[in-house]
């Protein structure tokens, strides 16, 4: 049995909250789905970015209660990520007050113990075992790139001034390209999906540290919340973590 919960807080610092989230399990089908938008625009460009991002890949993935299971997740996922573009980027392009906004998207799908992770941006998939913590997701960013081409180390990038400069989004352009990861996993797993609200101010040691303090997903999801904030929380933070 999976258990979900997820949240998210303006932090500190910003007027308002541009993440967005949305999550479910589906028992009888042995199945759970999660998302998180990170959304970036003037005013509330970015909110109406992420929440509409949100709400597309929401209505894609009602099909998994349908009658028919859809045969590939991984292409649901795509799917989802593609029409959650076309959606945002319509907005962007008819609206003047929408105009140049954007989100990042991470999700998954897990069924029973095949995992299948889309992303675009730089919010993240972690998967954490008591052993350690993996992140799943490749960021689509400045600093990714450097640290990629042995320019920067990881640590040198959570410093760096481009560090929140991202080379791919969803909704900037008529189409996009997502990636698409598959995992297997077991009972006692973690899988955390994130804003770059959080990844900014904690590090993977302490996410780890938090997740195997144990509690249920709510509880953990308010103590990395709170890590963020007592951080600073310059940007907005979202989090959804299931356990297995």
């Amino acid at each position: 049995m999976v258990s979900v919960w997820g949240l998210t807080d303006k932090g500190i610092v910003r007027r308002e909250n541009q993440d967005s989230c949305a999550y479910e399990t589906i028992p009888e089908r042995g199945l759970a789905w999660g998302v998180v938008c990170d959304g970036m625009g003037g005013a509330k460009a970015g909110d109406i970015a992420s929440k509409l991002a949100v709400e597309t890949f929401r209505t894609h993935l009602e099909d998994l209660r349908g009658p028919d299971l859809p045969g590939e997740t991984g292409k649901l996922l795509l799917a989802a990520a593609e029409d959650a573009n076309r959606v945002v980027y319509h907005k962007a392009s008819t609206d003047d007050a929408c105009i140049g906004m954007g989100t990042t998207l991470v999700g998954l799908i897990l069924q029973g113990e095949t995992l299948e992770v889309v992303n675009v941006g730089d919010s993240r998939a972690y998967l954490i075992r008591p052993d350690g913590i993996r992140r799943i997701t490749r960021d689509h960013s400045v600093v990714e790139d450097l640290i990629a081409n042995g320019d920067l180390t990881p640590e040198q990038a959570r410093r760096h001034p481009q560090k929140n400069l991202i080379t791919r989004a969803l909704g900037t352009s008529p189409r996009v390209k997502a990636d698409l990861f598959q995992e297997t996993v077991a009972p006692g797993d973690a899988l955390l999906l994130c804003s770059d609200g959080l990844i900014n101010e904690v590090t993977d040691q302490e996410i780890q540290k938090e997740v195997l303090a144990g509690g249920s997903p709510q509880e953990i999801c308010q103590r990395l919340v709170a890590r963020t904030l007592d951080h600073g929380a310059p940007d907005n933070v979202t989090v959804v973590l299931f356990q297995l």
